[in-house]
């Protein structure tokens, strides 16, 4: 790990899509800074990033890693951002606070839709941000380099243009032509690329692709746009600082291309984030942070780490942070840097940094920390949990360590949701997909020591009834001394979906005291808790019409359970019938994958489009309006990402109630019978 540098550290986050190479490029930088002495690989599982179990036994980041360095001079921390979208919360919360982002992708243009979320995030927010297209040394890679770039304009909302042209030896990228310099380099192995001739081959490419890059920059520039009219040669110095303006305002996006894996192009793609990325005091204006004089830092991810405890990694906007001083009421325990699974401990931090704050028990993930308060910062909201198992622990006595273990990693992923379902008596973990939550489970074994069993959750079935009836509830009992005697006539009537449980009394001349009311009416509700068909009992009108009393054995207990013994004679006679519980089901697909998603709705039970119409703000984008059954929609998430290349997303929320009736209806009865009654 290099040391320090004199100038204002900067953050660089790198994303980009699964498998594209992010570890490998982070890898590959930290290598070409000074700051490992040989590279790591993914597949051997000894890279900085994907240090955690979860992300060795997967070959994929499963979290933000970050790694400080230096390179000419200049103080990085880099930060290897998740590529699947079920980590997206993730990433989200370390791109707010870096200063410039890496968009790493395949050299293949059908691949080029996978990186659309990434961009529109990263333009929605303005954060500055270049595109690197990996894996160049893949054959036939060179003659994509066009078809990419024209995929990709396709799913940006800013200009991308190229800053370098290939040079090439038959099917290899050998070297490259730098656009604003317009010198030509040759990859070497292990060091910069050497100055060579340009090729008169390449020339024709090189000068019209230096072309369009200059009318890019014109757009921006009123004095560039009139050098270009009058055919003036614009001076290098003058490029080279409008392309670093416009990347830094988020005006363009220039694009790079080379090998993690060769190192080839990284060490210009390094020199320019150097360059063009602003520094810390823009990236704070960008995000609204108060300007003051004292020290500011906010936490951007929580850990909780085996033998250290919590660390709250932050960004520090302004002013220095100092072990053992307090910061938003809680003192600073270890100030330490992070290089991978590393730490390394330092007294202070300035502004610039990103350090891990140690046993901050009382803050949490998105607050500002100043010496004497918390302050509220802009922070994404939680991402909608898609997928949901019930967690049981195999071992007697493990509720309560379960329960604080699930705490500590929501606190750490915002995209995790634990619920308990009263009515089910289960323990629900809610997350973003498949990988996800088996990512949640595997953590609760390594790092908690807790095995836990799992399933999808109970659905909330209800049940109503369909026909009215009068009935008689008669509770007598006698045991030497004070008896027990409630006697009750109900009248009862289904309800419309949705209108509730009505009570009323048409009690006259007082054959039922009015004292008892209450009692009656907390009968039928504690029976319509577990219905005849096994669920709670919805939609009806109960009225007490008629009854009696007895003056000594009459009591509250007496009358409900009276009202309870009417409800169980009402049951056979007024036709219950099972109501499952329908979403409303609002799908986000590209235009393209619109059919297979109207497909995947017809093609569940009871699935039904409701219509699709364009995505807000996103264009080539469509939502799908659906109505799908609960019951069905427990692997949605996973068939919609396998048919969208992994960029579908839906929400969702429960919508109606509708009978469930046939074949469908009786295994639901039946498998309720198999399941203990809740408590």
């Amino acid at each position: 790990m290099s040391g320090n540098s004199q100038s204002t550290p900067r953050v660089a986050a790198i994303v980009g899509p699964y498998l594209s190479g992010k570890t490998s490029l982070m890898e590959s930088l930290l290598y070409v800074a000074g700051a490992l002495p040989r590279k790591g690989s993914v597949k051997e599982g000894n890279t900085v990033g994907d240090a955690s179990l979860e992300a060795k036994a997967r070959q994929m980041s499963v979290e933000a890693s970050l790694a400080a360095c230096t390179y000419q001079g200049e103080a990085w921390t880099l930060v290897d951002c998740p590529g699947s979208v079920e980590f997206s919360q993730e990433t989200a919360h370390a791109l707010m606070v870096a200063d410039i982002a890496v968009v790493v992708c395949d050299p293949d243009p059908g691949r080029a839709l996978m990186v659309a979320p990434t961009l529109k995030f990263l333009d929605d927010h303005k954060v500055p941000h270049l595109v690197f297209i990996n894996k160049m040394e893949t054959p036939g890679s060179a003659g994509k380099l066009k078809g990419v770039l024209n995929a990709l304009q396709i799913v940006s909302e800013r200009p991308l243009v190229l800053v370098e042209v290939p040079i090439r030896e038959g099917d290899q990228i050998t070297g490259y032509v730098d656009l604003i310099s317009e010198h030509a380099y040759k990859y070497e192995a292990d060091k910069d690329a050497d100055l060579m001739q340009l090729p008169e081959s390449v020339l024709p490419e090189e000068q019209e692709a230096r072309q369009l890059l200059l009318e890019k920059l014109a757009d921006f520039d009123d004095h560039l746009m009139e050098e270009l009219l009058s055919d003036m040669v614009p001076p290098l110095e003058e490029v080279s600082e409008d392309l670093a303006k416009d990347v830094r305002d988020d005006l363009l996006v220039p694009v790079f291309f080379g090998s993690a894996d060769k190192d080839a192009g990284v060490r210009r793609l390094f020199q320019a984030l150097c360059d063009e990325a602003p520094r810390v005091e823009a990236t704070a204006s960008r995000l609204g942070i108060p300007e003051g004089k004292d020290a500011l830092a906010q936490v951007f991810k929580t850990v909780h780490a085996q033998h250290v405890g919590k660390l709250s990694i932050s960004r520090v906007w302004r002013g220095e942070v100092i072990d053992g001083t307090s910061m938003g009421g809680n003192r600073v325990s270890g100030i330490n840097k992070l290089f991978g699974a590393q730490q390394v401990k330092q007294q202070k931090a300035t502004a610039g940094e990103v350090v891990a704050l140690g046993r901050m028990d009382e803050v949490h993930t998105s607050e500002g920390l100043t010496p004497t308060a918390k302050v509220e910062l802009a922070w994404p909201e939680p991402l909608q949990p898609m997928l949901a198992l019930s967690l049981h622990t195999t071992k007697s006595g493990d509720d309560v360590k379960l329960s604080l273990a699930l705490q500590r990693l929501c606190e750490e992923d915002a995209s995790l949701k634990v619920e308990q379902n009263a009515e089910t008596q289960e323990r629900i973990l809610w997350g973003q997909g498949e990988v996800h939550l088996k990512c949640a489970l595997d953590r609760l074994k390594s790092r908690f020591g807790l095995d836990v069993m799992h399933h999808p959750p109970m659905v909330p079935y209800r049940e109503t009834f369909t026909k009215a009836a009068k009935v008689h509830g008669r509770h007598k009992h006698q045991t030497g001394g004070h008896g027990q005697f409630g006697d009750v006539w109900l009248e009862i009537k289904p309800r419309g979906r949705g209108e509730g449980f009505e009570f009323e009394e048409k009690i006259v001349g007082g054959v039922v005291p009015r004292n008892f009311f209450g009692a009656v009416e907390h009968g039928v509700v504690d029976w319509m808790k577990r219905g005849p068909l096994g669920f709670p009992v919805v939609d009806i009108y109960v009225a007490l019409v008629d009854g009696s009393y007895h003056t000594v054995d009459s009591s509250d207990m007496a009358f409900k359970t009276a009202a309870r013994i009417g409800m169980n004679e009402a049951a056979p006679v007024c036709h219950p019938v099972l109501l499952e519980p329908i979403c409303e089901v609002h799908i986000c697909v590209p235009s393209e994958f619109t059919p297979k998603a109207q497909r995947l709705v017809t093609g569940r039970r009871g699935g039904q489009v409701l219509g699709f119409d364009a995505r807000p703000g996103w264009i080539g984008w469509d939502i799908v309006s659906a109505y799908i059954p609960q019951a069905e929609m427990s692997d949605v998430v996973i068939e919609l990402r396998s048919l969208t290349m992994g960029v579908g997303s839906f929400t969702w929320a429960f919508h109606h109630l509708q009978e469930l009736v046939g074949r469908d209806a009786d295994k639901v009865v039946e498998a309720r019978k198999q399941t203990k009654a809740p408590a």
